[in-house]
């Protein structure tokens, strides 16, 4: 049998971690987590990290052993992906799981990245304060003026992912966009990707109860003991920034989780539009 990898993905809340599970254990796989929060050790439960149980049922990798302290890119998880996949085919896996929602992990993962310009400090400090002072929105308009084709397909609820493409643009004098992966890097092993779908209605109830659900489990609490760092990349998303805006008194905690329960339901929307963009990508209605 071919050595293959499977990709389960699909948008945040869609049921792709029992899916997986259930998929892993068939044949017998470990599972790959190509979730770019779930990596991070201080964030649980506004990423909705697998429980014990589930991470007892199968071995995962790539879950809670990384630091919001030290940077992490997708290109870094390509090296370290690559590497840990090496080792299990070696050890006899000949099917492996990859689970998750963050498109540039899985593509990086399947098919590499692009070479872009390598961040530079002084603007990315211009570009980080931007941000805190002027907010999201600012940077987008100036995606949507320097890049049209980025601003309609990155996700841009996403701050770091929009502020990257402005950094991109800016100091390459060319559009993100532009960068594209012209042709996939060869892989060694056969892929097959699927991505889990359900009637949006059913979406947005279930979005809206997992919310409730982080809300009551301590998400106040975990963002709080973040607060000292909130100005880094991986505490700029959904589900930690409506809770500092609370925090800062900007809110009540029921708007804030209103404004995540919209805000997620949009991030939703445009990974189903990344995952539309591959012909490859098997859609599976649960």
């Amino acid at each position: 049998m071919a050595r293959k990898l499977i990709i389960v993905s699909g948008p945040t809340a869609v049921g792709k971690t029992a899916w997986s599970i259930g998929l892993a254990q068939k044949y017998g796989s470990p599972i790959i987590s190509c979730d770019s929060r779930q990596i991070y050790k201080e964030m649980s439960i506004g990423t909705a990290v697998p429980s014990k149980e589930e991470l007892a049922a199968v071995k995962h990798y790539f879950i809670q052993d990384h630091s919001i302290l030290q940077p992490y890119t997708a290109g870094d998880y390509e090296v370290e992906a690559l590497a840990l996949m090496d080792k299990l085919f070696a050890d006899g896996h000949e099917v492996l799981v990859a689970s998750g929602g963050s498109g540039f992990f899985v593509e990086a993962l399947c098919s590499g990245l692009p070479d872009v310009p390598k961040a530079d400090p002084q603007l990315r400090e211009d570009l980080d304060r931007r941000l805190r002072e002027e907010g999201l929105e600012s940077l987008r308009m100036d995606l949507k003026r320097l890049d049209p084709e980025a601003y309609s397909n990155i996700d841009i609820t996403n701050p770091q992912r929009v502020l990257r493409a402005v950094e991109v643009c800016l100091l390459s004098g060319k559009t993100f966009s532009s960068f594209k992966q012209t042709a996939a890097k060869k892989r060694d092993f056969e892929i097959e990707k699927i991505c889990m779908v359900r009637p949006r209605e059913e979406m947005a109830e279930r979005i809206s109860k997992r919310v409730d659900q982080m809300l009551e489990d301590g998400l106040v609490e975990e963002v709080r003991s973040l607060q000292q760092y909130r100005n880094l990349p991986a505490l700029r998303t959904v589900g930690y920034a409506e809770i500092f805006d609370y925090l800062d008194g900007n809110c009540t905690l029921e708007q804030a989780a209103e404004k995540i329960k919209t805000n997620t339901r949009h991030y939703a929307k445009r990974q189903l539009t990344w995952w539309r963009r591959d012909p490859e990508v098997r859609f599976m209605s649960l």
